[in-house]
């Protein structure tokens, strides 16, 4: 299947050093923050991604990464020409839908704007009549274009956010926990609206979060994120069957289970590192109860497997391909 978007070995460092002076009288060096860390990964046309992981993964990162607010270290990301043969055009759906609409614009010129902008309307009555469309089509009422962002709730600004991104008459979006602000029975509505959007538009999705629920109801394919690095990804029917890394199978434990509230869970052990000082070899070996001497010192390669998933694990690979036995 043709990748609307190809991600290839794609690093994001920031200088979060001290100030010039602070450094040379307390003679410390510069310090660099890894938050993107040699990853890779495609999103095929119609499909959704999924990037799930603790806070400070790295998820968001990648997001501003591919709508091109951040700039990458090293690395590619690639956009495809849509069927049709036009340029992929992206968009983003933010986080918090109380902080990304400007409280002083009425709806109206929130949703407009990048109809103007882009030129993709010519002529006032045209661009109403598209601002209609949109907030219909997102469940709201033509009438709503008069109001201000305060006068709507959590899940209608996220509405209101959506139709916004949908102006810009994008193939691709980008959402970055477009749902983790809002309550549970708003949630599902949001994410409803964002599957029937989908099928009914064709649209793209890379989607970022921590709730391995959430991502399971919208996602194709999932890959789990830990300090930087794709530690798995795979079909989210088998990644959820069959998980292989220790890491995805402890973010598993997390989702409430209704059937057996009571089943027996083992706590993660020890604490997140810091990314500033990110341990050697891989990542996760400071709280993997499977890691040993050459976790700590070597770095696993992601390897493809046959159900279609890769990993990043000396065990899941030795398990796979063990060592002859010795004569």
């Amino acid at each position: 299947m043709t990748a609307a978007l190809s991600v290839t070995d794609l690093t994001r460092e920031f200088d979060v050093s001290a100030p010039w002076l602070n450094r040379v009288v307390e003679r410390k060096p510069r310090a660099f923050l890894r938050a993107v860390d040699d990853i890779s990964f495609d999103v095929p046309f119609g499909s959704c991604l999924s990037l799930v992981g603790e806070s400070g993964c790295g998820k968001s990162t990648v997001a501003r990464l591919v709508t091109g607010l951040y700039s990458p270290t090293r690395g590619s990301l690639r956009f495809s020409t849509d069927p049709a043969g036009k340029p992929l055009a992206a968009q983003m759906i933010f986080q918090d839908p109380y902080a990304s609409l400007n409280p002083r614009w009425r709806v109206f010129d929130i949703i407009a704007e990048p109809l103007r902008e882009l030129k993709l309307r010519d002529g006032d009555a045209a661009i109403s009549d598209r601002v209609s469309d949109l907030l219909s089509t997102v469940g709201l009422s033509p009438k709503d274009a008069r109001k201000f962002p305060h006068e709507f709730s959590g899940g209608q600004r996220q509405r209101i956010s959506i139709a916004r991104a949908l102006a810009g008459e994008p193939r691709f979006l980008v959402c970055d926990e477009p749902t983790s602000a809002l309550d549970v029975s708003v949630q599902a509505q949001i994410l409803n609206l964002m599957r029937r959007l989908q099928d009914e538009m064709n649209l793209t999705y890379l989607f970022i979060s921590h709730d391995m629920s959430v991502v399971r109801h919208m996602s194709d394919q999932i890959a789990v994120m830990y300090l930087g690095r794709i530690v798995e990804q795979a079909p989210t029917e088998t990644l959820f069957a069959e998980p292989k890394h220790p890491y995805t199978r402890m973010l598993l434990e997390t989702i409430p289970n209704v059937r057996n509230p009571h089943r027996r869970r083992e706590a993660p052990s020890g604490e997140v590192p810091s990314p500033l000082n990110p341990p050697s070899g891989c990542a996760f070996h400071t709280r993997c109860p499977l890691a040993d001497a050459r976790c700590q010192a070597e770095r696993p390669a992601m390897l493809s497997h046959p159900d279609g998933s890769r990993v990043a694990c000396h065990r899941v690979a030795e398990a796979m391909d063990p060592a002859p036995a010795a004569p």
